[in-house]
C-alpha cells in the first residue's frame, strides 16, 4: 500500500487563534521559507493532491516547483471544513451569538448546522470520502503528498473518533507547512517529519 503523506498549507494574512480565514486569504511571504523547510519529502512521494482553495493550491504549486512533482488531482474533498458565512474573517472574540449557541450544541448533536456551514457530521462523512479518495489516487500514482487544511486534516486523522474529532482537531492546530503520514490499517503514522540535517 503507497504512503500518503499530508501537508498543511503555509502561512495566510491574517491569522491568529480561532480565526476561519476567508475563502481567498493570501498567502504571507513565510509561506516559501516554510515550505523550504519541509524539504526533502520523504523518499517516493511521486504525485500531489491539493484543496481547490487558494492557500493549499498555491503551497502545492510552490511544493511541485521546487521537487518537481506532478499535481495530478485538485479535490473539493480535501478542503477546509465549511466554516458558516457568519464567522469568516472573525475570531473567537466576535463570533456572532448564533455561532456561540451552535458551538455549545455542536457535540450533543454533531447533524446540527449553523446557517450555511458544514455540520461536524458531515465534515466526518467528507473526510471517510476523501480517505478513499486519497487511497484510490495514491494505488494509481504511488506515494502521494496531500496538501489540506487544519481543521479537515485533524478529522481526517481521526477518523475511529468520529464527528468529535472536529473538537480534538480544533485544540490541536496542525502547524503551518508540517508533514505528517496517514495511518492505514497496516501502519501507523509516525508522528511528523523531520528533514533529514
Amino acid at each position: 500500500m503507497a504512503d500518503i503523506w499530508l501537508m498543511r498549507h503555509g502561512a495566510y494574512e491574517g491569522h491568529r487563534p480561532g480565526y476561519h480565514a476567508p475563502h481567498e486569504a493570501a498567502l504571507t511571504m513565510e509561506c516559501r521559507d516554510q515550505v523550504c523547510r519541509s524539504l526533502p519529502l520523504p523518499e517516493g512521494i511521486s504525485a500531489i493532491v491539493t484543496s481547490p482553495i487558494p492557500r493549499a493550491r498555491q503551497t502545492a504549486t510552490l511544493v511541485s516547483h521546487l521537487t518537481g512533482l506532478p499535481i495530478v488531482a485538485t479535490s473539493g474533498l480535501l478542503t477546509e471544513w465549511r466554516a458558516p458565512s457568519i464567522v469568516l474573517g472573525r475570531s473567537a472574540e466576535t463570533y456572532p451569538p448564533a455561532y456561540r449557541a451552535w458551538r455549545a450544541r455542536r457535540l450533543a448533536n454533531p447533524s446540527l448546522r449553523c446557517e450555511d456551514g458544514e455540520s461536524l457530521t458531515d465534515l466526518h462523512t467528507r473526510a471517510r470520502h476523501c480517505a478513499t479518495f486519497l487511497h484510490h489516487t495514491a494505488q494509481r500514482h504511488g506515494p502521494l503528498l496531500a496538501v489540506s487544511h487544519t481543521l479537515f486534516l485533524g478529522v481526517l486523522t481521526r477518523l475511529p473518533e468520529g464527528p468529535a474529532a472536529f473538537t480534538t482537531a480544533a485544540k490541536t492546530p496542525w502547524p503551518f507547512a508540517e508533514l505528517r503520514l496517514l495511518a492505514t490499517h497496516r501502519r501507523a503514522a509516525t508522528g511528523p517529519h523531520r528533514p533529514a540535517p
